[in-house]
């Protein structure tokens, strides 16, 4: 049984690196495009959609191995290793992150390619895409943070472990709000004779 675990364990730890990779190299890549005040993400529909089946094939496998985790563990500790508080903290964020991923598919991902570009999405829309992008990408570095705590099981309440993920996830959002519009000014700001769209217009007639 302990050959088991490990071995599922491996490819739950395997699913969590290769899904917070893909997203945190969208998110730079993002990231990189609003400091250069490019109006265009950069993302364009192939390389969209192939991040999204991938991210979720990865949340697939996290919820298979996670629930063969509780299985075994519960197997072998009974009834009363449901009542751990990190166990009910991982599987609310996993939740909170499926939730959202679910939200991103329906109706982020659409509008934004649609729009061409983070920055061109109306205000709403833009400001819930800021958001959803603050919780994945906090809620991913959390659960990874929580599956490798060994040391905080049982030591902390529910709400202990937890207090954190909100405050980050608003200051993600107001820092992701910063940089856009930052970036929104600056690109409204830039000349028509020095705007790299322009010239690549001109260049091409």
């Amino acid at each position: 049984m302990e050959l088991l675990r490990l071995a599922v364990v491996y490819v739950h730890l395997i699913a969590c690196c290769v899904a917070i990779g893909l997203v945190f190299a969208s998110d730079a890549a993002m990231v990189k495009g609003l400091l250069k005040g490019h109006v265009s993400t950069g993302h364009d529909n192939d390389h969209m959609t192939s991040l999204q089946k991938s991210v979720a094939s990865a949340l697939i496998f996290l919820w298979i191995s996670g629930a063969a985790l509780i299985g075994i563990d519960y197997l072998e500790k009974g009834i009363n290793y449901f009542a751990n508080p990190k166990l009910q903290a991982k599987v609310i964020i996993v939740l909170l992150l499926t939730f959202n991923g679910m939200l991103l598919h329906r109706y982020i991902l659409p509008a934004l390619l649609k729009a061409g570009s983070l920055l061109d999405l109306q205000i709403g829309v833009r400001m819930f895409a800021l958001f959803s992008g603050a919780l994945s990408g906090v809620s991913w570095l959390y659960a990874a943070m929580l599956g490798v705590g060994r040391p905080l099981a049982w030591k902390y309440s529910l709400s202990e472990l937890l207090m954190a993920h909100p405050v980050l996830i608003v200051l993600g959002f107001a820092s992701m709000v910063a940089l856009t519009q930052w970036a929104r000014n600056r690109s409204s700001a830039l000349p028509a004779q020095e705007s790299p769209w322009l010239l690549a217009g001109i260049q091409t007639r």
